[in-house]
């Protein structure tokens, strides 16, 4: 008899090894196959080739483990009871090959099948975001429906669970289920959009990414902002893409009293016909106007008004504007003057002034 549990043993580790070497070996063969071919030469479609046949091996290893050995008694053998419903280690194998093939088969779709169909009707990134996770949300969605029926579990014995869950949520989880459920306002009603500039708290940065509980802000040092979704739909927020890329910068100019005001005019008129001629960015329309907003403590005060097509271009246009207006300005004599007092005194005490001279 144990000579017979040995074989038996022997016989399975034989097959099992066999059958996973030859998977893996088939692998191998596929990707020197796919480099070779035309079209692949490209380091982006390597890696994809790659992970795509990695998920392959492993897909097809687990399905052979599950179907051969299925028919064992140690995979049948109860677990846990739920219900009426007996757990056996082969049910949650199979749910959970299901849920992680679902996941996998979203991934493929968002990254590989959807693009396409997005370039060819010019959707724009923000939309793009949002399709890509009301898809992956509804496919996890059905795939947990599929593997809970495939386990046995009768989804109406499930009301009393959701009852309890839902007292859970509005007690001890109400903070999760608000950031989650504003995050769906945000994908469906896209107050932000991924790409987007905004600002957050004084704060300058691109919506990255919208995840199910926060929003990832890269600001432009590179940095990450992990922001609640409920914040974006309580508090005040300056979105610059929103509706309209354009945006007009305001750079503001401090001449010395005594200046021709009207030269002033003219030069930062052609520090922005520069700039137009020089970046893409700037706009022709509206034109570029030059406000005097009136007398400072020590400079004349203007300020250059230009409009760009997108806000991500703001920081590197207006220290160009600024280049530009300095050395205009500096060409044509025009000082910029650096803040002063002039300090009067009408009368001072004869002890005082004998004090001091002391």
């Amino acid at each position: 008899m144990l000579t017979f549990f040995e074989d038996s043993i022997m016989k399975d580790t034989l097959i099992t090894t066999g059958v996973i070497v030859c998977i893996i070996l088939f692998r191998f063969i596929g990707k020197a196959l796919f480099f070779k071919s035309k079209g692949f030469e490209k380091q982006e479609s390597k890696h994809a080739i790659v992970s795509f046949l990695n998920w392959v091996t492993l897909y097809a290893i687990l399905v052979f483990l599950l179907l051969y050995f299925s028919e064992y008694a140690w995979m049948s053998r109860e677990l846990f009871t739920i219900g009426d419903v007996d757990i056996s280690l082969l049910l949650l194998l199979i749910a959970l090959f299901i849920i992680t093939l679902a996941n996998r088969l979203s991934k493929i779709f968002t990254s590989l099948l959807m693009p396409p169909l997005y370039d060819h009707y010019r959707l724009d990134t923000g939309l793009q975001f949002t399709f890509n996770r009301v898809f992956h949300y509804t496919l996890m969605v059905i795939a947990v429906i599929i593997s809970l029926t495939t386990v046995g579990i009768d989804l109406s014995a499930l009301t009393i669970f959701a009852g309890v869950l839902g007292v859970g949520i509005g007690f001890g989880m109400q903070n999760i289920a608000n950031n989650f459920i504003s995050g769906l306002i945000i994908l469906f009603e896209r107050p932000i959009k991924v790409g987007d500039r905004v600002i957050i708290n004084d704060i300058i940065g691109d919506v990255e990414k919208i995840k199910m509980r926060a929003t990832i802000i890269r600001t432009l040092d590179n940095e990450r902002i992990i922001m609640p979704n409920s914040y974006f739909i309580e508090e005040q927020v300056v979105n610059h893409s929103y509706g309209d890329n354009r945006l007009r910068l305001v750079v503001p100019i401090g001449v010395a009293y005594g200046s021709d005001v009207e030269l002033v005019r003219d030069l930062l008129h052609q520090v922005a016909k520069e700039e137009k001629e020089n970046s893409m960015y700037v706009l022709e329309k509206p034109n570029p106007f030059v406000n005097f907003i009136g007398f400072g403590d020590s400079s004349l005060d203007f300020q250059l008004f230009i409009w760009i097509s997108s806000p991500k271009a703001a920081v590197e246009t207006k220290s160009n504007l600024n280049f530009r207006i300095n050395r205009v300005l500096a060409e044509n004599n025009v000082e910029i003057p650096f803040p002063q007092r002039d300090l009067h005194i009408r009368s001072v005490d004869e002890a005082v002034l004998e004090k001091l001279r002391k």
